[in-house]
């Protein structure tokens, strides 16, 4: 199955639907994104949509709900989680000031005391 990212205002992915991935190929059985957005347009009404995949393959990230589709990276970035922390460009994903402690334990940021 392929996975499609529905577009609204200010690029917010406001919905996340599958779409059989016979739907994708053409003539030749070459997937095409094109066909994913032209099948979904058809059935919803619905214009933008923007391919995802689970394994950050497609974009960088897989698309949820409330993730912001940037063009200029070409990715599904999530919400800002602190303050603080930055984009990585490569992964565009959220990190912290501090790397995270690799103790195999699991800890919660405090944003107030940067740790």
């Amino acid at each position: 199955m392929a996975s499609f990212a529905k577009i609204g205002l200010n690029n917010k992915v406001i919905e996340v639907l599958s779409v059989n991935n016979e739907v994708l190929r053409d003539s030749n059985g070459v997937e095409q994104e094109v066909n994913g957005i032209d099948f979904l347009t058809k059935l919803t009404g619905w214009a933008i949509w923007k391919q995802t995949s689970y394994n950050g393959n497609i974009r960088k990230n897989f698309a949820g709900i409330g993730m912001t589709y940037d063009e200029d990276r070409d990715a599904f970035i999530p919400k800002k989680p602190f303050n603080s922390w930055t984009l990585n460009e490569d992964t565009c994903r959220w990190e912290a000031p501090v790397d995270y402690p690799t103790d195999g334990q699991r800890y919660t940021w405090n944003e107030q005391n940067q740790t």
